[in-house]
């Protein structure tokens, strides 16, 4: 009996050690599990998730540049002599004839000098009569050894002088004669009066200076487009290649622009590079002076492909994008921005239907593991 009472504390003692023994051992196990989850956790959110995006073809690389619009023949008509507006015959908007009067032109002034230069021409012809019937009298009195050599050679030389003076009044009415055919402005071509600078009264000087002229006459029915094209795009622009033109007033109508000839020289300014083309007018739907888009179409094929910008990985190592692999690691690769469209970027060195990151994330490098949230077009 005494020993049954004796064994009893013992027992509970190690019944209380034993439990306490698992306590302890749950609460390690425990704490040990957390930690394992903690840490697959914190590794689990190390890796970012990436969305995935499907480079679209660029399509037909054609390039669309500003342009201008000019007439193909442009006359500004200026006066050559002084006077005043008699009348004028054509207004802006009017189509005139190769030698049609535009305006015509008093000129009193000049028409006195005409005058008094045909009635100076007059005396010198007379005078000129008079040395030379003078002249083949002493010639002729000089064979019957009436005068001497010496008389005879002056009489001559007044004879050449007065030939000499009736040619340059000759010239000098001539030349008022041909200023008086100034007094009438005539169109120099077939065209269209495009400005109209005078009027009836108005005091006209001669000569002319740039924003002094009377008329404006322009030939519309053939046009110039002046593009200036970048230096990287000039290999795909020649003369005989051919651009539509589209103006903002006619929306949706395309014009056919043939490349005329290029100024072979490329401006330090700006890096480009003035082509000229021309284009029919048959209906005068264009207009000198206006401001078109001039689009030349790609030479064939397609130029690569077109990512939004924020897929641009741009560093020390020039331009890259980060595509994702079979095992979600990240693999940057070189492209090339071709051209610059705003909303997407146009790039060369990057095949079509390649998987690339959207956004990339900060500081990706080469190798690191991604999650793919999902593809997207």
């Amino acid at each position: 009996m005494p020993s049954k009472f004796t064994s009893r504390p013992t027992v509970l003692a190690a019944a209380a050690a034993i439990l306490a023994a698992a306590v302890v051992t749950s609460g390690i196990v425990s704490r040990r599990s957390h930690a394992e989850q903690l840490t697959h956790s914190t590794a689990e959110r190390a890796i970012p998730t990436v969305a995935l995006l499907t480079p679209k073809p660029a399509g037909a690389d054609a390039i669309e540049l500003p342009a201008r619009v000019e007439a193909w023949s442009r006359a500004p008509i200026y006066a050559r002599v002084t006077g005043y507006v008699r009348k004028w015959n054509a207004d802006i908007g009017t189509p005139v004839k190769a030698g049609q009067v535009l305006a015509e032109i008093e000129v009193p002034d000049q028409d006195q000098q005409l005058r008094q230069a045909q009635a100076e021409l007059a005396t010198a012809r007379s005078n000129l009569a008079l040395a030379k019937s003078t002249a083949e009298r002493w010639q002729a009195l000089l064979d019957a050894k009436a005068v001497s050599q010496q008389e005879v050679d002056e009489k001559i030389g007044d004879l050449a002088a007065r030939q000499s003076n009736v040619q340059a009044l000759q010239a000098n009415v001539e030349r008022l004669s041909t200023l008086q055919r100034y007094a009438k402005l005539v169109a120099p071509f077939d065209g269209v009066v495009t400005a109209r600078n005078t009027d009836v009264g108005a005091l006209i000087n001669a000569g002319g200076s740039a924003g002094s002229e009377l008329f404006v006459v322009s030939d519309l029915r053939k046009l110039r487009v002046y593009v200036n094209v970048p230096q990287r795009q000039l290999a795909r622009v020649k003369p005989g290649s051919t651009a539509q033109i589209t103006v903002p007033e006619r929306p949706g109508q395309v014009f056919t622009a043939t490349v005329q000839s290029l100024a072979q020289a490329i401006s330090a300014s700006s890096g480009t590079m003035l082509v000229q083309l021309a284009v029919e007018n048959p209906d005068g739907a264009l207009v000198p002076g206006a401001f078109a888009t001039a689009r030349f179409d790609a030479d064939g094929g397609t130029a690569g492909v077109t990512v939004p910008p924020g897929a641009l990985i741009v560093g020390k190592n020039g331009v890259q994008v980060a595509t994702v692999d079979g095992g979600n690691k990240v693999r940057l690769q070189q492209v090339t921005i071709a051209r610059d469209l705003g909303s997407a970027v146009q790039l060369a060195g990057l095949a079509a239907g390649v998987k690339v990151v959207a956004n990339p994330p900060d500081g990706v490098v080469d190798g690191d593991t991604v999650r793919v949230a999902g593809a997207r077009q």
